[in-house]
């Protein structure tokens, strides 16, 4: 049972490339202490204040925590926290706040505001997540446009913004005078092969600078913000410590490189991040809460509710947010944290929608207005999408894991920087030719989601118009002409770039969405299969399948529509969401009546993935970066005991126990300093082990260096005592340190006989660190978190030590 040492300082900013950690742990080593890093003897220093009265004479026994202390309770960093006892301390502090409410009109007052507390709590998280939300939105977009010219009426105006006043027709809308390219500033004139070729240049230029100041600004000040951050919330919320990953510097430097990322014109997305950025301001506005500050069971449902409005801002979507808390990132969801995600979710879209960042007056990213109903028969390329969104996300889950554990183990982990340049230059090298891929990924699934119209200039509604044959604004199936031929090229070409580009960009070390990349890629695969739908059912509508419903002349097929549905596959296909990502889908677009089209695209994405492989990207993601998950969703079958996975096993030493009145702060010391257990069971003897508790080390250093500093009569042979009556001393004996406060009077016990099924239950639903093993009452050993996960991949047939805190 012995443990290899944690290694201090692995998270600090880096200065080089060498330096520059796996943000999921590369550099951490967690294989230490079943669950806490073994502390320093010194710890207890920043602890020193305490509450304790001195003692009189040596002969005096006292309780030395009558109050608590600072730090006693509390978590190291790389620690799971003890649901069970922080649900405890708040039903406790929750009862003190009704009693003495009755006491007087203060207390009263103060009890209402502790109730009033998480509401106003919630308000504020929404409030500032849909502010920097907004912000992000605006900045991204005059950033993106910026790439390709600059608004000469105020170089602050993005593209759109900066054409909204020009007289110029409808169709030359996106060429006012008053933007200019950077060929017309420079040289004049914005036609030839030179100007293009300074269009090329320049934008490669900007979108390598861009990237370079992310990956920088991340690299030296806050190496938490890379990624999504989805990954390390769900285990973050599954009760995991990690200090610093939701602290002001992350949140700051991920707002930043977040606009900096994604208008870099990297294959990334900045929905995921923004659910990121929520969980911190959540966190820093805990501290305004004595109520959230002192509990990490609380803060974590105050983070759930956070996690709903950051969805929410992302997508415009305030119930999928909701939903997608509850399915995809939450541990622990009571009913009451529904109620309040709720409301920071309706908050945070309330304010981006004050915030108007898309100048459109809507809260929908992707507003779709599509003139005719869908037909039964369309389920079955409904469908087809569905086993594409499957197939494709099991392909990029493999290959992208492939790709990232690649850069953990071999020497290309090592410079970030140099690997986030060199994706970035050929990105925008192959993104410039193609309009579909130098445009942004949001435009262009705006523009594949759109249904022509007969304004529309785009290439993808360049169809032969019979206008003989139109009927107000709804507009038959028509042939299609050669701009739609050509944007059917570009297209594929487009598709094939973001399949492998995105591979390699999700992971690196800038921030990096995945919900916009995969839903862009089933958008392009929706309206190629919808135009082709289209075009059979225009030259072929007497065949049977369209006959009574597709006759000429009819509109009857919407190739927008097939976008939709396949951008809802892709992205169910990567992320194994049902219910939420319909939900998202038809807030974020305003088609409430493709509910039925969307369920089926989404249900049949995740049978056809599950079927290759059960774990979504972001489940893949926590176990490559061996975080302590117990995925609450799996199921445990297999026939094994408690006592196959307890420690100690045959052949090994015995556990390690403190008696609860015959050792001395010396033997305790000792067995602290030579151990690196995160607790130790308590007996009445070691001859009978009968079990007493459970002590955590933490507890123990903090409460016996206090004792030793403010305690006169506390010495190396002071006998220390967990019991309410401790055994009569002689007169000369030293003082007895009596520490039944910190003991854990009541731990979890399984006997030794107990399927390893229920063990597992037990420490999914309530959040267990460690149970102990008993057999007629006498302790035989232990079974940490830890041991659960190992022996989980053992039963897989994996190896537990290649996958588990790596």
């Amino acid at each position: 049972m012995d443990q290899k040492s944690y290694r201090r300082g692995s998270f600090q900013s880096a200065t080089s490339d060498e330096d520059m950690l796996e943000i999921a742990g590369a550099s951490m080593d967690f294989s230490m202490a079943d669950d806490d890093p073994p502390l320093d003897r010194e710890m207890g220093a920043g602890f020193s204040s305490c509450n304790g009265a001195g003692m009189n004479s040596t002969s005096t026994m006292m309780d030395f925590l009558e109050e608590p202390l600072p730090g006693v309770g509390t978590y190291e960093d790389f620690n799971t926290i003890d649901w069970v006892r922080e649900k405890s301390r708040d039903r406790d502090r929750h009862r003190e706040i009704t009693n003495r409410s009755k006491e007087s009109t203060w207390a009263l007052l103060h009890s209402v505001s502790d109730a009033f507390s998480g509401w106003l709590l919630m308000l504020l998280i929404g409030l500032l997540a849909g502010s920097l939300a907004g912000l992000i939105d605006i900045s991204a977009h005059w950033m993106t446009d910026l790439k390709e010219g600059v608004c000469l009426a105020g170089f602050w105006f993005n593209h759109e913004h900066c054409c909204w006043k020009s007289n110029t027709t409808f169709t030359d809308r996106d060429k006012c005078p008053e933007w200019k390219s950077w060929s017309q500033l420079i040289l004049g004139h914005g036609e030839g092969a030179f100007a293009y070729i300074l269009n090329y240049f320049m934008y490669v230029i900007w979108a390598l600078m861009f990237s370079l100041l992310a990956v920088l600004l991340v690299k030296g000040f806050a190496p938490y913000a890379c990624g999504s951050g989805i990954p390390e919330i769900k285990t973050i919320l599954s009760g995991f410590i990690i200090r610093g990953y939701l602290g002001k510097w992350t949140l700051v430097i991920k707002t930043i490189t977040l606009v900096l990322a994604v208008s870099s014109g990297l294959s990334l997305g900045k929905e995921g991040p923004l659910v990121h950025v929520a969980c911190c301001c959540g966190n820093i506005l805990c501290h305004l809460f004595t109520k959230y500050r002192k509990n990490e069971a609380k803060r974590r449902e105050v983070l759930s509710a956070a996690a709903a409005a950051g969805v929410s801002v992302a997508f415009g979507a305030p119930i999928g947010g909701v939903l997608f808390s509850l399915e995809e990132v939450s541990y622990y969801f009571p009913l009451k944290t529904l109620w309040r995600s709720f409301f920071a979710a309706l908050v945070a879209a309330f304010t981006l929608r004050s915030i108007n960042p898309f100048g459109n007056s809507r809260l929908v990213l992707f507003y779709v207005e599509f003139h005719m109903p869908w037909h039964l028969l369309e389920l079955v390329p409904f469908i087809l999408l569905g086993i594409f969104g499957g197939l494709w996300g099991a392909f990029f889950i493999r290959s992208n894991i492939a790709w990232c554990r690649r850069r953990k183990t071999t020497r290309l982990g090592r410079y970030p920087v140099l690997e986030v340049l060199v994706v970035t230059a050929i990105t925008a090298v192959l993104a410039f030719p193609n309009e579909y891929t130098r445009m942004s990924t949001s435009e262009l699934i705006s523009e594949l989601f759109n249904d022509c119209g007969i304004l529309d200039s785009s290439k993808l509604c360049e169809y032969v118009n019979d206008f003989n044959s139109t009927k107000g604004d709804d507009l038959p199936d028509r042939a299609a002409g050669p701009g739609v031929y050509t944007a059917m090229w570009q297209l594929a070409l487009a598709l094939i770039m973001k399949v492998f580009i995105t591979i390699f960009t999700f992971g690196m070390k800038v921030p990096s969405g995945l919900f916009i990349p995969s839903m862009a890629v089933g958008a392009i695969v929706g309206r190629l299969l919808g135009v082709a739908v289209e075009q059979l059912a225009f030259y072929h509508h007497d065949w049977a399948i369209f006959s009574g419903w597709c006759s000429q002349g009819a509109d009857c097929i919407t190739p927008g529509l097939y976008a939709m549905v396949g951008a809802a596959a892709c992205l169910g296909g990567v992320t194994r969401m049902t219910v939420s990502l319909v939900v998202i889908m038809f807030e974020l677009t305003g088609g409430l009546e493709y509910i039925v089209p969307l369920m089926a695209a989404a249900m049949t994405s995740k049978w056809v993935a599950d079927a290759i492989g059960r774990e979504g990207i972001y489940d893949a993601h926590i176990r490559l970066n061996g975080y302590p998950f117990l995925e609450a969703k799996e199921e445990f079958s297999h026939k094994t005991r408690a006592m196959d996975v307890m420690r100690p096993r045959k052949n090994d030493t015995p556990l390690t126990v403190i008696t609860q009145d015959t050792m001395t702060v010396e033997d305790v010391e000792n067995i602290v300093s030579s151990t690196t257990y995160s607790g130790y069971p308590v007996v009445v003897s070691r001859v009978s082990q009968r079990l007493v508790g459970f002590v955590l080390r933490r507890d123990l250093i903090i409460s016996i260096d206090n004792a030793r500093k403010k305690q006169d009569g506390i010495v190396s042979t002071s006998i220390i005592c967990f019991t309410d009556y401790c055994p009569p001393l002689p007169p000369s004996s030293p003082s007895v340190l009596k520490l039944r406060s910190i003991l854990d009077l009541s731990p979890f016990t399984v006997t030794d006989e107990t399927p390893m099924e229920i063990v597992v239950d037990i420490f999914r639903k309530l959040g267990l660190r460690q149970c102990l093993v008993t057999h007629n009452g006498k302790l035989l050993g232990i079974i940490t978190k830890k041991d659960v996960l190992k022996h989980i991949a053992q039963m897989a047939n994996q190896d537990p030590e290649s996958i588990l805190f790596n």
